[in-house]
C-alpha cells in the first residue's frame, strides 16, 4: 500500500508551488484564454503557438481533467515546430463555463457540438485532431459529423465507437497490465482520492504533480457544485437516445473515411487494458496502431518525448518515420501500412500477430 500522503503533499501556498490565481498549472509557453461560442458560452482554453496548421486537442473524461491536464507536456513542443495549440477544457470540465445548466451537457452529441462551435469562434476551417480516452471518443464521434474540417487525427487509448461490436474487456482480463485487479474508485473530493484516480491512467508516478493534483481537485469543484453532484461516464461515452447515436455511429462508416488517422494505445494501460486497442485494429484497416511500451492510459504524459515525436511526425508529414515507429511500438499484429509509416530499406518486418497474446511473448518476438 502506498503511502499516498508523501506523493500529494500541497503546499497551502498554492501559487509557490505554480498555480495561478485561475487555478492552473504554470506552464511557460502555454495561455489561458476565453472564446465566446455561438451559444453563449464562454468557453476556457489553452493555447500554444502563433502561426500554422491548427491542432485541436481533446483531453479525457475523469473528474478534474482539462486542457491543462492532459496536454500539458505535449503542446509547447508543437507549438515551437510550427504549429497553433488549442487545448479547450470541455462541458463539464476544468474551467468550461457553468453559469448555465445548458453548458453542462457531457452527452456526445453536446462534446461534438462543442467542438464545431469552439473552432468556429477561433476561425479554425481545418485543424488536426487528437483525443485521449473520452477525448478520443469525441474525436471520432466529430469525424463522423464534420469529416470536411479535419486534416487527420491522432487518437489515444479511446473507445472508437461501435465499429467494435465485443463487450470491453475489463482490466482483470488484461494480459499486459501491471495491475489486473484494478477498479476504477469513486472521486471523494479529496487530494488522497484525486491521486488514486491518477495512479490509474498514469503509469509513472513521477507525473503526478502535487499541482496537477490540487487544479484537478478544484476544478472538479467547480464542475459537482454547478451540476449537483459527479458525473458519469455512460453519459460521456455513450449516446441514450437512438436517433442521436445514428448520428455519431461508427459502424461501417469509421472504417471507410480517407482521413489520415493513427492510434497510440499503451501496453500496460490499467484502465482499458490494450486488448480492447486490439479488438478495434481488427476492423479498421485504415487506421495505423502503435502499442507503446511502459505506457498507461494517458501516453502523452508517461511518455511525453515518444508521443511529441510521434504527433510532430504526423501532423506534419502524415507519416511516422521508420525510426520512430519502432520506438512508439508500431504494431505488427498486421501489415503496417506503407501511407502512414515510412518504408524502411529492406522493407517492413513481417507480421507476428501470433505474439501479441502477453508482455514476455511480445517482447521476444519483438527483439528477434
Amino acid at each position: 500500500m502506498k503511502d499516498v500522503s508523501k506523493v500529494i503533499e500541497v503546499s497551502k501556498a498554492v501559487a509557490e508551488r505554480g498555480l495561478s490565481e485561475e487555478g492552473i498549472i504554470t506552464i511557460p509557453g502555454m495561455l489561458s484564454r476565453y472564446v465566446r461560442l455561438a451559444n453563449g458560452a464562454l468557453a476556457h482554453y489553452m493555447t500554444a503557438g502563433e502561426t500554422g496548421p491548427a491542432v485541436i486537442l481533446l483531453h479525457g473524461g475523469i473528474e478534474g481533467s482539462s486542457g491543462t491536464a492532459g496536454w500539458r507536456f505535449m503542446s509547447n513542443m508543437l507549438a515551437a515546430n510550427g504549429f497553433r495549440v488549442y487545448a479547450p477544457d470541455r462541458p463539464g470540465y476544468g474551467l468550461s463555463d457553468v453559469s448555465k445548466a445548458e453548458y453542462l451537457d457531457v452527452r456526445p452529441l453536446a462534446q461534438v457540438e462543442f467542438v464545431k462551435q469552439f473552432a468556429d469562434a477561433l476561425g479554425l476551417e481545418k485543424f488536426h485532431l487528437s483525443g485521449n480516452s473520452a477525448g478520443c471518443s469525441v474525436s471520432q464521434q466529430f469525424l463522423m459529423v464534420h469529416p470536411e474540417r479535419v486534416l487527420s487525427t491522432a487518437f489515444i487509448a479511446g473507445n472508437l465507437g461501435d465499429i467494435v461490436q465485443k463487450e470491453r474487456l475489463p482490466p482483470s482480463a488484461g494480459k499486459f497490465t501491471k495491475n489486473p485487479d484494478y477498479v476504477m474508485p469513486a472521486f471523494d473530493g479529496t487530494n488522497e482520492s484525486m491521486f488514486t484516480l491518477m495512479d490509474g491512467i498514469i503509469y509513472e508516478q513521477k507525473a503526478i504533480w502535487p499541482e496537477l493534483i490540487e487544479m484537478r481537485v478544484r476544478h472538479s469543484e467547480i464542475q459537482r457544485k454547478a451540476r449537483g453532484g459527479p458525473w458519469f461516464s455512460r453519459d460521456i461515452l455513450v449516446e441514450q437516445d437512438p436517433d442521436r447515436a445514428l448520428v455519431i455511429s461508427t459502424k461501417d462508416r469509421l472504417n471507410k473515411l480517407n482521413i489520415p488517422m493513427i492510434c497510440m494505445y499503451g501496453l500496460q494501460d490499467v484502465l482499458l487494458p490494450v486488448e480492447n486497442g486490439f479488438n478495434q485494429e481488427d476492423v479498421v484497416p485504415n487506421i495505423q496502431f502503435f502499442y507503446p511500451d511502459e505506457c498507461g492510459h494517458q501516453g502523452q504524459t508517461d511518455q511525453p518525448d515518444m508521443f511529441n515525436q510521434v504527433f510532430l511526425e504526423f501532423f506534419k508529414t502524415g507519416k511516422v518515420s521508420w525510426e520512430t515507429a519502432k520506438w512508439a511500438g508500431v504494431s505488427r499484429r498486421r501489415p503496417i501500412n506503407p501511407d502512414l509509416v515510412e518504408v524502411p530499406a529492406g522493407g517492413f518486418p513481417k507480421p507476428v500477430p501470433e505474439a501479441y497474446v502477453d508482455y514476455p511473448t511480445l517482447t521476444t518476438a519483438l527483439a528477434s
